[in-house]
């Protein structure tokens, strides 16, 4: 029997899911970065918004959103570690993979034990998260985002999203069904939810580096709005 150790700590950083800001590199069908040195709006560099941060960024939206290939050049710009949590979660689990988690332990498993990492990572020093696509639904999970973290929704449309998730076939919700369906199924059941986050950028049909230059422009805006004497 599996036993899943969702609520301890599994990695460390330098591992396999905690990536050192400086340092993130592109993984699978990710492009290569072509901007080192991303910077805010204003200017300045991007790291310089970490100094008002005080938070860690967490990474919403659908499959196919880009929140990992984002949110490691996000991480790398703000020199902060970046963290996947459906790889802490398959560490927890001893290997296990996602799809499998499911198969064998069926979704309500699999959602629990993605609800205490969560949990667990969002104790830890700030970092930038990238979550699956459903940890944002489940209301316990959504609640800890919204008290610990800055929350941003990377909106995508479907054909952008069915583009992206081509090039993969190991996602548990896609499996022997009509992807196109599917995906369109779930835009209409969690994009109402996506939009409680903090902020909502559009995904580029692009290089990642165009939304990550959205997404520091969105967090620049909201500091500056916040942060306000």
């Amino acid at each position: 029997m599996l036993v899943f150790k969702y609520g301890q700590n599994t990695s460390k950083t330098g591992g396999a899911a905690v990536i050192p800001g400086s340092s993130a590199q592109p993984t699978g069908d990710e492009p290569p970065s072509q901007h080192g040195h991303a910077r805010a709006k204003n200017g300045a560099p991007a790291h310089a918004l970490t100094q008002r941060l005080d938070r860690t960024v967490v990474l919403v939206g659908l499959m196919g959103a880009g929140k990992s290939c984002v949110g490691k050049r996000l991480a790398a710009c703000l020199g902060l570690p970046f963290v996947d949590a459906d790889r802490e979660i398959e560490a927890a689990a001893g290997g296990c993979s996602i799809s499998d988690i499911f198969t064998i332990h069926g979704e309500k498993v699999f959602r629990d034990g993605e609800r205490r990492v969560i949990q667990r990572l969002l104790g830890n020093p700030m970092h930038v998260l990238a979550t699956g696509g459903g940890a944002f639904m489940d209301p316990a999970t959504r609640t800890l985002v919204k008290d610990k973290a800055l929350s941003i929704w990377l909106k995508a449309e479907l054909d952008q999203l069915l583009k992206r998730i081509g090039r993969r076939n190991d996602r548990p919700l896609l499996q022997n069904v009509d992807p196109r369906a599917k995906l369109a199924e779930l835009i209409d059941l969690r994009y109402p939810v996506y939009a409680e986050a903090d902020l909502t950028v559009e995904s580029a049909d692009g290089p990642p580096d165009v939304t990550v230059q959205r997404v520091l422009r969105a967090i620049e805006a909201d500091l500056s709005r916040t942060q306000q004497p």
